[in-house]
């Protein structure tokens, strides 16, 4: 995992906003150890290193609302090793609080289901995308001020 921490962390701004992508989506990866890398050994911007990681990390979290708009739960289950406890749990918060639970995607593992649920209950995309934008980009300043206090 360190040399693709270092891979991602080579490229800067576009590391992170790739790291951020494919942590957004399913795939088990720490986007935040890349910024915590940038952020302590590099002099950029935490603004920008903030605003790429939350895109590519909206990007990817709206890849998982398509696809989970396009499949069945129980595929969704199967491909993407989700328990169906989890996905049964995420899709009663999002049938009880709609697009609103977009905000809640940040969280490992269950805001995968979160996304993917949203999707599958076809949440108006429009207002999963604001949502998870404000989730992650919350997320994602605390993480910096976090580094950046112990700098």
């Amino acid at each position: 995992m360190d040399s693709l921490n270092e891979f991602f962390i080579s490229y800067g701004y576009w590391g992170m906003g790739i790291a951020s992508f494919f942590a957004g989506t399913f795939f088990p990866f720490s986007s935040e150890a890349v910024m915590a890398a940038l952020l302590a050994t590099t002099s950029m911007d935490p603004v920008l290193v903030v605003v790429s990681g939350t895109i590519g990390n909206v990007l990817g979290s709206m890849v998982n609302y398509f696809i989970g708009s396009l499949c069945k739960p129980q595929t969704v289950s199967r491909i993407f090793h989700i328990k169906p406890e989890r996905m049964d749990t995420a899709q009663q918060y999002v049938m009880k609080y709609g697009a609103w639970m977009g905000f809640f995607t940040f969280a490992p593992i269950l805001g995968t289901a979160i996304s993917l649920a949203l999707g599958m209950l076809k949440a108006n995309v429009w207002y999963t995308f604001l949502t998870t934008f404000l989730g992650k980009t919350v997320r994602y300043v605390i993480v910096a001020y976090s580094v950046l206090a112990l700098k």
